[in-house]
């Protein structure tokens, strides 16, 4: 997919609300319904204890406070009224209000822990289905094969797990449910304005469509300005992510000031999106409150002329007050609500769109699962492409026999790697076959395949935590001996023994405070405490210094013997006295042999030798000739 419509798709809103999302959505609730269904029943709960107040205000005032000028009062008054009679109490007023006070105050007290019940409930559903979400998504993702994460950003990818799921989250806990509420709580006040008055209701709604209108704008607006923004913060953000990983090369350049001027306008043009939010934020709530306002000073006008002429009670009156101000209120928070609406279905589109993108790698239901792996390699005719059209390997062969050491060379860009990526089906071929133990590697079950091999790589890649865990990656079954073994042959012990700690030494990302050869002495000791068959070695040691080379050279020397190795290398003086060396070039094998017999085909890798040791050559060269003048 192009770069454009990628970075388009990520700031994009979706539909407001889209049926096919939403019950893919509602399959991560169905487990935790029992809780969402009471959620459900605790908003009803609410609404009604909500509309509680306004009816025992208008029976406190028409029944006790100015009981001459109601005559008889509103509705809940003369049914308040005939409830008392019935019972054969006569209240005076005081003890009348004090009645009321106590039930006023009894349904805030309700109101209060209802809605604290249904707020943590809803945030409890809200947790679990976040927990699920990005498990099921980190799980997904560690089972794309690694060509995925080769052609997409890793931060969009964290963005996935990070702020999608967060507005999903937002989505069930304040977006959804509120707007539930609302409806509940809104129809409950239209039915009891009606019940009350029908035409003093009517002039209550009069404020709506001008209400309505105002809220589209301010949506559409709202949309533009957020879409904005975000546009903005991922410019900031892509900005900050290579320039402070590049810091080194910026200082280097001198190019702190450019940096500088170039950062000052991607976070202006970041400022300004904000403050166009902020205007139609500080228009749209105060032209909400003159609305309102004036809708208040309709029910004024005309409901006053009401209880002038006598049509009307004053407890009423005030009734309508209250019941008109908590019907705007949830009005005015729908646009809100339908922004958290429509970002929750465009995170929901991206999280499906990653959770339906299957694996190329597919493991077949009765796939090879050997007690013991010989560690026999085989490719056979293998082509291979990462881009249609532009082939890496062709038509490669050779075999590696257990126990065997086959060195791979060549240029930069001949294929070396790719073999590796084969090999532990990370790729799969495009033609030909690639095998272990005489079995064609897409008939391996992946955990025992990858298993089966052991790989140390140039550039080393260790996790945040302790030496130790860096070494075992969570294996139960290597013990300390083990991981004091492993260590040792790799000439590791030593350092490792000089750190804080030792073992329980704490590492930083990426192994910082470390030296490269360091850290590749963990990676073999690594890969080493997993005894693997097969050994790769990618340019393992292309960047430790000489006697460090020399440690790691010696103690291969020794454990190499018995597993099969795969060694690809630039530096000849590390595969000399390998079994067998392949020379790749432009993806084809062009030279096989050792080391000797190389050297005096006078071919690709005769050349290679040279060029690698032309300094050293000639400086010999100029020995013996001085030597025989």
């Amino acid at each position: 997919m192009p770069e454009t419509v990628e970075q388009f798709e990520e700031e994009a809103f979706g539909k407001a609300y889209d049926a096919r999302l939403m019950r893919r959505l509602l399959g991560y609730v169905r487990p935790y319904r029992a809780l969402a269904a009471g959620a459900v029943g605790l908003i009803v709960l609410s609404s009604l204890l909500q509309l509680i107040g306004p009816l025992v205000t208008a029976i406190a005032i028409d029944l006790f406070i100015d009981p001459a000028g109601s005559e008889g009062g509103a509705v809940p008054t003369q049914l308040f009224s005939r409830a008392v009679i019935a019972t054969g109490f006569e209240l005076e007023p005081v003890t009348g209000l004090t009645l009321l006070a106590a039930i006023y105050l009894g349904s805030l007290c309700a109101a209060f822990l209802v809605l604290y019940a249904q707020g943590y409930v809803m945030q409890l559903v809200g947790q679990y289905i976040m927990y699920d979400l990005r498990r099921d998504i980190f799980g997904h993702l560690q089972g794309l094969p690694v060509g995925y994460f080769d052609r997409r950003p890793i931060g969009r990818l964290v963005t996935r797990v990070t702020n999608d799921v967060d507005a999903l989250n937002e989505l069930f806990t304040a977006g959804l449910i509120a707007i539930f509420g609302d409806v509940v709580l809104l129809t409950g006040i239209v039915g009891v304005l009606f019940w009350l008055n029908w035409k003093l209701a009517l002039v209550t709604f009069a404020i709506v469509p001008l209400l309505a209108l105002l809220t589209l704008w301010f949506k559409v607006r709202a949309r533009e300005s957020y879409r904005d923004v975000r546009t903005k913060l991922a410019a900031i953000n892509s900005f900050l992510q290579e320039h402070l990983s590049g810091m080194s090369i910026v200082q280097l350049l001198g190019r702190e000031r450019d940096t500088r001027e170039r950062f000052s306008v991607i976070n202006d043009d970041h400022r300004s999106a904000n403050l166009r939010a902020i205007f139609y934020y500080a228009i749209y709530y105060p032209a909400v409150e003159l609305i309102t306002a004036c809708g208040l000073g309709l029910i004024i006008w005309y409901g006053g002329g009401r209880v002038l002429a006598g049509a009307l009670s004053i407890g009423g009156l005030v009734a309508f007050l209250q019941y008109a101000q908590r019907f705007y209120l949830p009005l005015a928070d729908l646009s809100e609500k339908y922004n958290i609406l429509q970002g929750a279905m465009a995170s929901s589109e991206r999280i499906f769109r990653l959770l339906d993108r299957r694996s190329e790698i597919v493991v077949p239901a009765d796939a090879y699962r050997p007690e013991e792996v010989r560690g026999e390699i085989e490719f056979d005719r293998v082509d291979f492409a990462y881009t249609p059209g532009e082939p890496v390997l062709n038509d490669v062969s050779f075999r590696a026999r257990a126990g065997e050491t086959i060195a791979v060379v060549g240029h930069t860009g001949a294929g070396k790697s790719t073999l590796t990526n084969l090999l532990l089906r990370f790729y799969d071929t495009g033609a030909g076959a690639v095998r272990v133990d005489g079995v064609d590697v897409r008939q391996w079950g992946l955990s025992e395949l990858r298993r089966s091999v052991g790989m140390v790589l140039q550039d080393v890649f260790l996790f945040s935590g302790s030496v130790a865990s860096n070494i075992r990656l969570g294996a139960s079954e290597i013990d300390d001996e083990r991981l004091r073994w492993a260590a040792s042959e790799v000439h590791a012990l030593e350092f490792v023994n000089r750190l804080e700690g030792g073992f329980e030494n704490q590492l930083q990302e990426r192994g910082a405070g470390l030296s490269v050869g360091q850290k590749q002495l963990i990676a073999f000791a690594r890969a080493l405490a997993f005894d693997p068959r097969i050994l790769i070695l990618d340019e393992a040691t292309s960047s430790i210094d000489t006697e460090t080379e020399q440690l790691i050279q010696l103690a291969l020397d020794r454990l190499l013997v018995g597993r099969t190795s795969l060694v690809i290398a630039h530096r000849l003086s590390t595969i000399q006295r390998a079994d067998r060396i392949v020379v790749l070039h432009k993806g084809q094998v062009r030279e096989q042999g050792s080391h000797q017999e190389l050297l005096a085909e006078r071919g690709i890798y005769h050349r290679l030798y040279l060029l690698q040791y032309k300094d050293q050559l000639g400086a010999d060269a100029a020995v013996v000739g001085g030597g025989s003048a």
